[in-house]
């Protein structure tokens, strides 16, 4: 009997020989293990193109939120939309199923995007570019239907999760357990005390910032990583891009000209506006329990006090009055 595993990294010339011939891609020349996070992804070559072949991690995604997202996508390339949308197999399929050693995993084959990420980031035209794309993705969701069930970027859940992983490891650190769950507590209160009205709820694409978006030399841009999908206010999706860019260092001026794309193709409420900053501080506290829910299974060495004490510090900023100058 096979010792149990909860991650395997699955062979390339088993994929080859196994699972590409599913594809009507003809011959494949090459294919190479090409990046590890929330799933693994590998560069795969075949006649004078390139893909990219994703597969699940098995504690990560289930059936329903892999297949969900690959519809999305299929559904979003119907639309004439930029994205790296799935090929499908040769009976039809967005994706298969890998039987792996910790149990099952779901691939599935995209185009490869053309281009590459903007050299020195965004500049303004591309910051109003992308945002404009976001707009007009949330504006076409409201007619996508799947199903499959995928659970809802719903913000108190986010921040129940979050919550719920981080807290433990603070526990030797009362001072900083309190400031983060005090707020992560105001970040909550805020939004529920927002006047909300309007129809709103969207796919958000989840993860949108200027690492998952090529450019060709002119200019065609293609949206990628659409992992993170779910329904939940378009807000949401603007306020993540807030929390990137402010954690990376992005420009105000870059910031606002992606809002200025977004807002020419679908302007936004009052509240909306208002609801930035907060749902930018869920947007950092889900992705804060993404990382450390990812390193306890694959990297526990990077749970130090500066994983946290970093993390926390970029919080405080997205709370405070003076966030958005950053």
């Amino acid at each position: 009997m096979a010792f149990p595993a909860v991650y395997s990294t699955l062979s390339t010339e088993a994929l080859v020989r196994e699972i590409l011939p599913q594809y009507a891609l003809g011959e494949v020349q090459a294919c190479y293990f090409w990046h590890r996070g929330l799933s693994d992804v590998y560069w795969v070559k075949a006649g004078d193109r390139a893909y990219m072949f994703r597969v699940s991690h098995h504690h990560w995604r289930s059936r329903e939120d892999v297949y969900f997202e690959l519809d999305f996508l299929d559904f979003l390339r119907r639309q004439d939309l930029p994205v790296a949308y799935p090929i499908r197999s040769r009976d039809g399929r967005l994706g298969v199923e890998i039987h792996a050693p910790e149990g099952p995993r779901y691939g599935a084959l995209f185009i490869f995007a053309p281009g590459e990420v903007a050299v020195g980031d965004l500049d303004v035209r591309r910051a109003q570019q992308l945002g404009g794309i976001l707009a007009a993705i949330h504006r076409a969701s409201q007619n996508f239907s799947s199903p499959c069930q995928r659970q809802p970027l719903a913000p108190e859940l986010l921040v129940e999760q979050a919550v719920e992983t981080i807290v433990p490891f603070l526990k030797e650190r009362p001072d900083c357990r309190r400031t983060f769950e005090a707020l992560a507590a105001d970040a909550v209160a805020a939004l529920r005390s927002l006047d909300r009205h309007g129809d709103t709820w969207v796919v958000c694409w989840g993860d949108p910032h200027s690492g998952n978006v090529h450019f060709t030399a002119e200019g065609h841009p293609t949206l990628f990583d659409f992992d993170q999908c779910g329904h939940g206010w378009r807000a949401f999706d603007l306020a993540k891009f807030y929390e990137t860019a402010v954690r990376t260092g992005l420009s105000r001026t870059i910031r606002e000209a992606f809002l200025e794309g977004y807002q020419a193709i679908a302007p936004l409420q009052r509240w909306e506006l208002d609801a930035l900053q907060p749902m930018a501080q869920v947007a950092h506290l889900w992705a804060w329990w993404i990382a450390t829910d990812s390193a306890r299974r694959h990297d526990y060495s990077r749970l130090d006090d500066s994983f946290f004490s970093r993390r926390l510090s970029q919080l405080r900023r997205l709370a405070s009055r003076d966030w958005a100058l950053f």
